[in-house]
């Protein structure tokens, strides 16, 4: 078995890949592929294709943040403005201006009241062109990094049974890969074959401010941090890019069980732990 480890796009990046060594390369090419996307896609780089983009407004982009913005939106459609690409200033005014490692523990006093989220972008594929309503800017974060994932192990999948694990949201193919979810209680075992894995959480990327504790998950219907009972959701999916969307979706449901009555109605696989530490299997998992 071939394993890589490294930093980027925040977060902890293993590579799997079931050769031998004479392959090592390819994750050379894995590496390589998803530093790449993270140079386009983060929104903490300045001179990143996405931040370019926010400045301007309007840009003629590559085929890569083209695609990944037409599946954002197309999520925010399908989730009726749960999940929504255009939080970017909610979250910078709740304190989430940098990148996690530069942020700290305390970042003083958020911006007050809530953000406007829910903004126009209009993409024409004709002329790879991308156009922001005035006020608006991307935050392409999780889903980017979902698609990135998608994209590394299609490029291992060619040469082997391989795994992509980005921080939690993991891609697999070609055998039985057993995967650890955390819950309060201990690790749960979950088999995944040609499958993804996607964990939208308030629990790790939270920070304190002069008005109390914040988190990364902004709900676009009040432009703040989410509220509700509901601390992690991890949901399993054919791809990343999907896992993610619909753990978002699954989170900002509002509560434990206003989120399960909604997998169990549209068969998600999913993984609920609630502020009380309670696990919950749905969607016809277990």
């Amino acid at each position: 078995m071939l394993r890589r480890s490294f930093a980027a796009m925040g977060t902890e990046v293993e590579l799997f890949l079931d050769a031998d060594e004479s392959a090592a390369s390819l994750l050379d090419d894995g590496e390589r592929e998803l530093r790449r996307l993270e140079d386009l896609l983060s929104r903490f780089r300045p001179d990143s294709e996405l931040s370019q983009l926010n400045r301007a407004g309007r840009a003629r982009v590559g085929p890569e943040l083209l695609e990944v913005t037409t599946i954002a939106l197309a999520a925010r459609e399908r989730t009726r403005g749960r999940f929504d690409p255009t939080v970017h200033d909610a979250l910078v005014a709740a304190g989430y201006d940098r990148t996690f490692d530069e942020l700290g523990p305390v970042v003083g006093r958020p911006a007050d009241g809530p953000v406007g989220c829910g903004g126009r972008v209009a993409v024409d594929h004709e002329s790879s062109t991308i156009e922001l309503e005035d006020g608006v800017r991307l935050d392409l974060g999780g889903i980017a990094k979902g698609w990135a994932v998608d994209r590394a192990l299609a490029e291992l999948a060619a040469h082997g049974p391989a795994l992509v694990n980005a921080g939690g949201d993991l891609a697999a193919c070609g055998r039985s890969w057993t995967v650890g979810v955390e819950t309060p209680r201990g690790t749960m075992t979950l088999e995944v074959e040609d499958g993804a894995l996607a964990t939208s959480g308030r629990d790790c990327r939270r920070w304190r401010t002069d008005d109390g504790e914040r988190h990364h998950l902004i709900d676009p219907a009040t432009g703040s941090p989410a509220e509700g009972d509901l601390l992690r959701v991890t949901v399993a999916a054919a791809t990343a890019t999907e896992a993610e969307v619909l753990a978002k979706q699954l989170f900002l449901a509002g509560d434990v069980r206003a989120a399960v009555t909604e997998a169990d109605d549209a068969g998600i696989l999913a993984v609920l732990v609630g502020r009380d530490g309670a696990t919950v299997l749905a969607g016809g998992l277990g």
